[in-house]
Order: structure tokens, then sequence, then C-alpha cells
């Protein structure tokens, strides 16, 4: 069964201000090797996601996010150090990004884990004993880093492992099967009273004869708040999943937020944020008309408009107990607010999440989607600069 690390980390939020928000929806494309899962082109990958660390970076459009989620399997390993560079000594205070990592052995997993020690102490056990009880140090892993940069400035770098597979990530012969992770992050924030976690795709849905991994989140929130009323505010899930709307993900949804057999008061106001690789993807091969739609799911006491625009749409997916906003499949950048945490407004047209911006490539960079309104005031602000 997975295991829940905390970690406590400094970061301060300003009372009643809403937290922003950056989805980098880009695309993904991999294909099989005999160890797992290789980026077909490392350079023009890097190339991307540097882009949008750049424009992050230079604060023209962003100076209030505080949230960056890039897709599973986003970044080249072998490209680490260049981005916590650019968030180390170029973001904001007060920043947490996170991106999944390109597949690695489970040697230089360890070694990385070790690497950044001061952080991930509590994670490197568990490797540890899965290597003297026989694991292989080349067995591939999925795995994602969650960068923090604190309110001091002080960066805090923290990585977790997926861990299950999905079909494509196994394979008959168990020397090219990936490795299992063994914990999640549970971070909490400090003095912001705000707390998330960050999951890699189909570890929001894995269960067994024995339990399940939201069941897990779920009876850990729940804990928290009946010892010091904490509750998961934000969970991120960091896909790249050509089958986004799988009736799995409908159905972990209504069983997460429709308090069904009992009440789950550490997780009735947590905010889920999907984000996917864009339809530009492949695993091995394009997947016409998969990927995309990278998504924010409110619980039932949030309502959202219904809504239906060329970038983003508002449903209850299908009639879960819950609302949710909508993204398309192409390749964009998706900039939003949270709604305010530990707060309800009773208004009935109140609308506690708003999307700030749209972006789409040109030229190696980023520019807002032409005709849409809400870019409006964004690049009029952006011209008075």
């Amino acid at each position: 069964m997975i295991q829940i690390l905390e970690a406590e980390v400094n970061l301060d939020y300003a009372l009643g201000s809403h937290l922003h928000c950056l989805v980098a929806q880009v695309p993904v494309k991999v294909c099989a090797t005999g160890h797992g899962f290789a980026l077909r082109d490392r350079e023009a990958q890097w190339r991307t996601v540097a882009s949008v660390l750049e424009l992050v970076a230079r604060g023209e459009r962003f100076q209030k996010l505080h949230f960056l989620a890039f897709p599973e399997v986003a970044l080249p390993a072998a490209r680490l150090d260049d981005a916590l560079a650019i968030v180390g000594e170029r973001f904001r205070p007060n920043t947490v990004t996170m991106f999944g990592l390109e597949h690695a052995p489970l040697g230089t997993y360890l070694d990385t884990l070790r690497r950044f020690g001061e952080d991930n102490r509590l994670a490197i056990p568990a490797v540890e004993r899965d290597l003297a009880a026989g694991a292989s140090a080349d067995i591939p892993v999925n795995w994602c880093c969650v960068a923090v940069k604190e309110a001091s400035g002080r960066l805090r770098v923290f990585f977790e492992a997926k861990s299950h597979p999905f079909h494509a990530e196994e394979f008959l012969d168990k020397s090219g099967d990936l490795y299992r992770g063994r914990h999640f992050w549970w971070f909490r924030a400090t003095p912001a009273f705000f707390h998330f976690m960050v999951l890699v795709c189909f570890d929001y849905l894995y269960r067994d004869l024995y339990g399940s991994n939201i069941r897990t989140i779920v009876d850990h929130a729940d804990r928290q708040y009946f010892a010091a009323r904490r509750t998961l505010d934000a969970l991120f899930v960091l896909q790249c999943n050509p089958k986004p709307e799988h009736r799995a993900y409908r159905d972990v949804l209504a069983g997460f937020y429709g308090e069904y057999l009992e009440d789950t008061p550490g997780v009735r106001d947590t905010i889920t944020v999907f984000g996917n690789s864009s339809d530009e993807s492949e695993i091995g091969e394009p997947c016409p008309g998969g990927f995309g739609v990278s998504s924010v799911v409110l619980g039932p006491r949030h309502r959202l408009a219904p809504v239906a625009a060329p970038e983003f749409s508002t449903d209850d997916f299908h009639g879960i107990p819950a609302c949710r906003l909508r993204f398309g499949t192409a390749t964009r950048l998706y900039y939003f607010n949270l709604p305010l945490h530990h707060e309800l407004d009773p208004r009935t047209s109140h609308q506690p999440l708003k999307v700030h911006a749209v972006l789409r490539p040109e030229g190696g960079g980023w520019v807002p989607v032409a005709g849409a309104p809400i870019m409006t005031e964004l690049s009029q602000r952006s011209g008075r600069r």
C-alpha cells in the first residue's frame, strides 16, 4: 500500500487573495525502448518546456502565479538541473512548479533522491529496501518533480515515482516493467495553511483487492481534519493520457466528491486539477482524437455557470456531484485562479473560478489566442507596460 509522507514548506499567501495556476498542455511524444519510454526528440521537448519557464520567469503576465503544472514525462531527465536553475534563480517566491520526468533507471532515481536528500530523506529507505530485496537498478521509473520556491527564496525539490503503470507500460518480459513507487507527498504550506498533493496520471485511479490510492488519500485527509482541522485543498494530477475522459476517472471523481457512504470532510472542498498533454502527443504512435482535455473539478458546494466557448466549457462530467471546467485538446497554456479555500460565497451568481488567459504557441513563444474575449484585458494591461 502506498505511503503518504508529509513535508512542511514555507509558502506565504495573502489571506483573502486567489491562488493562480498555469497548466501547460504541451505535446509529449515518447516511444518504447528496452527500458521504459523515451522522448523522441529531447532537444525539441526541452525547447517547449523552456519556452514556458522563460515566459513565467519574465513575469510579464504571470506576476501572481502560484502553481505551474507540466504533463507527465514532459521534461528530459538530463535537463532536470537546467529546469531547476530557472525556477530557483528567476521564479518569484511562493511558486510551486511540478513536472513529469522522462523515464530513468531505478538507480538514477535513487541517486537523485540522495542528491536532494535534505528534502527526500523520508522517501529514500523504501527504495533502498526494494533494491536490497532484489529489484533491478535498471528497472525504469516514471517519476515527477515538485519544485517549491519558498517565501524566503529557498528552493525545495521533491520527487515521487508513479506507483502503478498503465497498460502500455507493462510488458510480458518482467525486465521491461516499471518500478512501482512507494510514496506520495502531502505538502503542508505554512503560514498559508494550504495543503496540496501531486500524483502522476494512473495513480489517481489505481485500486486492488486491498485498497486504493484515492481511498488512502481520503483517509489521510480525514485524519488531518479531525486532528488539526487541516484539509486537502488541492490535488494536482499530471497526465500523458490518451483517454482523459475514460469512465474510470468519472467513477473515482463521483466517489471522491459524493460522500455516498460517509462524511469525508478532509476532501470536501478539494480542488482537483488534471494537467494533460496536448493532442499532438504520441505514445509509440499517434493517437488521433486522444489527449488534451485538461480540467479543473470543484466539489458540490461550488457552482460554475454553463459555458460553451471555443477554448473551454463547463459541465458535471455526466452527472457526478461536482462541477468541471473542461479545456480543449490543442497545445495551450491555461491560466486561471483557484477558488478561495476555506470560503464559500452564498451568492448564486458568484463564479469561484475564472479563466484569466489562454495562450497558444507561435514562433517559439506564446501569444494570446486570437478572438478570445478573456484575453482582451490581459493584452491591454500587458501593452501598457
